[in-house]
């Protein structure tokens, strides 16, 4: 759903179906295309969209981190490890964290490549639709749709609370992010 908004926002600032898809093709999550978009719209550089959209993305790293040594089989090659951090993202991070410990430790790599190729098609097709319904989406629409982005993360998070710095992130985040958003609008996200 929250492509599906990507894709429309992106025809509204006046990409062509080709690089609404490659921009997700290449951006991946949705967070980064945002940032890609708004940054065009105020009319930043080439350099200001690439910093921009390498620091929200700089999330990723941590997950990365966490993630790889999971999945590391001396029977597996390199290149499926370097090939397949493209598809960190929230969301499928989420689905490997909560699943990885019943898939035979030489398998999970093959398993993340097939998490990530499937959420990363989804994401791509969610644009292409995206592009092709903007006419029917309103201001009111694609920000509901933008916005079952933090929820589904938030019921995600929830659902794999399986230790109490998962659960205790969840719960400082819905305390603290109101409370953060009266002193700081741009603050209460983080």
């Amino acid at each position: 759903c929250c492509m599906v908004a990507i894709g429309a926002l992106l025809k509204n600032i006046g990409f062509n179906l080709q690089e609404s898809v490659f921009s997700t093709f290449l951006t991946y999550a949705l967070p980064g295309s945002l940032v890609m978009a708004d940054t065009m719209i105020i009319g930043g550089s080439l350099f200001n969209i690439f910093f921009a959209v390498w620091l929200v993305n700089s999330r990723l790293y941590p997950m990365t981190v966490s993630l790889v040594p999971l999945m590391m089989h001396k029977n597996q090659p390199k290149w499926k490890y370097y090939f397949s951090c493209h598809f960190i993202a929230v969301s499928a991070w989420l689905i490997m964290k909560s699943n990885y410990k019943s898939i035979p430790k030489e398998q999970r790599i093959d398993y993340w490549i097939g998490i990530g190729s499937a959420t990363w098609s989804v994401a791509v097709l969610g644009t292409f639709i995206g592009f092709y319904f903007s006419e029917f989406l309103n201001k009111e629409i694609m920000m509901g749709l933008a916005i079952l982005n933090p929820i589904y993360f938030l019921c995600m998070m929830v659902g794999a609370s399986k230790t109490i710095q998962i659960t205790l992130s969840v719960l400082l985040g819905v305390i603290l992010g109101p409370i953060f958003y009266f002193f700081s609008p741009e603050w209460s996200i983080l």
